[in-house]
Order: C-alpha cells, then sequence, then structure tokens
C-alpha cells in the first residue's frame, strides 16, 4: 500500500477530486494548509501599510491506496493541479506497513 500526499491550490480541489475518482479512487481527506515553497509570498496592502503574506492557502489532499493504482492517480492529480503557475503544488508518495478498519477489524487492503 501507498499513500500519497498532494499539496495543491485550493480551487484546484474539485477538479483533482473529479480526477481521482475517475481512475476508481474513492476515499479520500482533505485538509486546509498553509505554506509556502519557492515562490514565498508575495506584499499585500492592508489600510495603507504593506505587509508581507508568508503563507499561501493551500489544499492537502491524502489518499492510500493499493500499488497497482499509484501511477494512475499521480498522473491524474499533476494534470488536473497543474495550472503551469509557480506554487501548483507537490505531490509525495511514501510506504504505508498497515491500515485496520475500525468499524469491522479488515485489514491491508481490505481496510481501503
Amino acid at each position: 500500500m501507498k499513500k500519497i500526499e498532494a499539496i495543491i491550490k485550493p480551487f484546484k480541489l474539485d477538479e483533482v477530486k473529479e480526477a481521482l475518482q475517475e481512475v476508481g479512487i474513492q476515499g479520500i481527506t482533505v485538509t486546509e494548509a498553509k505554506g509556502f515553497g519557492r515562490q514565498k509570498g508575495h506584499a499585500e496592502l492592508y489600510r495603507g501599510a504593506e505587509y508581507i503574506v508568508d503563507f499561501l492557502p493551500k489544499v492537502k489532499i491524502e489518499i492510500v491506496i493499493g500499488a497497482d493504482l499509484v501511477e494512475k492517480a499521480i498522473d491524474a492529480i499533476r494534470r488536473a493541479a497543474q495550472t503551469g503557475r509557480i506554487g501548483d503544488g507537490k505531490i509525495f508518495v511514501s510506504n504505508v506497513e498497515e491500515a485496520i478498519r475500525i468499524r469491522t477489524g479488515e485489514s491491508g487492503l481490505d481496510a481501503i
């Protein structure tokens, strides 16, 4: 099993969700996040004073899937989240040793 974490722009969430559903991925977890990468931040004016916005709004998507779906999921996320501009986000893939469904006690792929 693999865990895919994707940090994307908030307005791309619906497109990414639909793209994942199209490749057969049913369950996702979404968290509102703030952060920055190479884009750093930007200056804004508020009541005549300029201040730096370091942390930009992002959305973090987490999915746990079988290893056979990883490439399809990565491709779906990348295509749906891409704008071609700086700050499009990142995708991280890591191993998951075990998954257990609390309600039934099922484990492994049966739990996801």
